[in-house]
Order: structure tokens, then C-alpha cells, then sequence
């Protein structure tokens, strides 16, 4: 345990950003999950309502530097891909 007094801020100040990083993160997958699920399933109307509140999700997860812009790039393009090519499938 710190003994400074600056450095048990510190420790309280990173607890709490620990646990807003960690909701925001868990935010994040259950959102994308939810569509993932909706693309397996075959659901076209449910995936493409949840798309955007996904996507964003995604944006604000990378606007709290909570996941990086490229990986946030790369989950919106993927799921897109996946919603689109599940949309054009008969």
C-alpha cells in the first residue's frame, strides 16, 4: 500500500477509471454480440436495428480511448460486412 499521499490518490483515481473502463468495455462486447448473435441466427430486421446502436458503441468506446480508433474501424467494418452480406443473401 502506497504511503505518499499523491500516490494513494493515485491508487483511487485508477480504481475508478478501472471500473468506468471496464463497464464501458463490457458495454461494448455485449453490444457487438448482439448483433453477431442476430447475423447467426439469420434475424435480418433484429441485425439491422442493432447495427447502428452498435456501431455506436464502438465510436464512443474509441472516443474514451477505451479501444483504439483502428480497432474500432475494424469492428464497425467487419460487422457492416457481415449485416450487408447477410441482407443481400436470399
Amino acid at each position: 500500500m502506497a504511503n505518499i499521499k499523491s500516490a494513494i490518490k493515485r491508487l483511487r483515481q485508477s480504481k475508478i477509471r478501472h471500473l468506468r473502463n471496464k463497464a464501458g468495455k463490457t458495454y461494448l462486447r455485449s453490444s457487438i454480440k448482439k448483433v453477431r448473435l442476430a447475423i447467426e441466427s439469420g434475424d435480418r430486421s433484429l441485425a439491422q436495428t442493432l447495427l447502428p446502436k452498435a456501431l455506436s458503441a464502438i465510436d464512443r468506446a474509441a472516443a474514451k480511448k477505451i479501444i483504439t480508433r483502428n480497432t474500432a474501424s475494424r469492428y464497425k467494418s467487419r460487422l457492416s460486412r457481415r449485416v450487408d452480406a447477410l441482407l443481400k443473401s436470399t
